[in-house]
């Protein structure tokens, strides 16, 4: 793989990751129009890694609060000191993010008759010849785009009165219950395993028709990935001995890095557009896109050729 492919990559990896719009979609998509197959998991993997590293970086303060808060929490476990009623915001906030993290276990169910696992799904549908699915999860992330925003400004129109008499407005809760938390997860475990269907633009959405204010629901659903992408790069080091040798260290440091730092700047602008109520760009967007697949992906399946490439499905 040359430098500037790997470039190329991560600009598309750490744009789409975090904008609402499916990174998973996009490099089906991509690959659709190329006639192309992935060249490395593990270049991909790195990649995520890459995204990673642009989380922390946002969201170091978070993280290291969480890591330290999971440390007192084992101790007041085994000390039996632990009460649920009268946790800290920050233990609250860490309990919630792992029962945000329990349905991902749903991924390593077997799939009945297909000797695959539920996540093995992911890569069969993302680089089967068609692209109706991915067409379809598109028009889906649209439509919960569109959903969560208009129950975001719903529930900004209510008007709530102080202990001194004064009204505010109020923006959603600051907190996440439990079953905000279910919710989110499973959402998350869904887009894990349909390309096309954002993971950070599904989750925000479910938490803002759940009623959380939209800033604490976007900063849930990035500290969130946190752990599932480790988890995804644990499980791929296997791949390492052959898979950088085939891409080449220049090449795979410069697709993370490059990851990394537009991923860094995606998350500072998707913050922006959220705060400015400029979701519509998204939802626009994956509704076009999405319609536009469905369409090409009829047609495609009709015919029995690639439009892009002229071969054989």
């Amino acid at each position: 793989m040359e430098i500037w492919e790997a470039i190329v990559q991560g600009i598309i990896q750490g744009a789409t990751e975090f904008l609402p719009v499916s990174s998973s979609g996009h490099l089906s998509l991509v690959q659709h129009v190329m006639g192309a197959q992935p060249e490395s998991l593990f270049f991909d993997i790195m990649l995520h890694v890459g995204t990673l590293i642009a989380v922390i970086a946002v969201y170091y303060q978070v993280i290291w609060r969480m890591i330290r808060e999971f440390v007192f929490l084992i101790r007041d476990i085994f000390r039996r000191d632990f009460h649920w009623k009268t946790m800290s915001d920050d233990r609250r906030l860490l309990m919630m993010l792992i029962i945000g993290l329990i349905p991902l276990f749903l991924l390593f169910l077997p799939v009945p008759g297909t000797g695959m696992k539920v996540k093995d799904l992911a890569d069969a549908w993302a680089t089967d010849s068609s692209i109706l699915l991915e067409g379809c999860a598109l028009l889906a992330t649209s439509i919960l785009l569109t959903l969560g925003v208009f129950n975001s400004r719903r529930y900004q129109k209510k008007v709530i009165l102080t202990n001194e008499g004064r009204k505010l407005r109020f923006d959603g809760r600051k907190k996440y219950h439990v079953a905000d938390a279910l919710c989110v997860g499973v959402i998350q475990c869904l887009a894990a395993v349909f390309p096309g269907l954002s993971r950070s633009g599904s989750t925000l959405s479910v938490s803002l028709m759940r009623g959380i204010n939209k800033q604490k629901a976007l900063d849930y659903s990035f500290v969130l990935g946190v752990p599932a992408i480790l988890a995804a790069a644990v499980l791929s080091l296997k791949d390492l001995g052959t898979d950088t040798v085939q891409i080449g260290t220049p090449a795979l440091l410069a697709g993370m890095i490059t990851a990394a730092v537009v991923g860094f700047l995606a998350i500072k602008l998707f913050k922006w557009m959220l705060a400015s109520d400029k979701m519509y760009i998204f939802i626009l967007y994956t509704f076009i896109l999405g319609l536009a697949t469905v369409v090409i992906g009829i047609i495609e399946q009709s015919t029995g050729v690639n439009l892009f490439t002229g071969l054989p499905l």
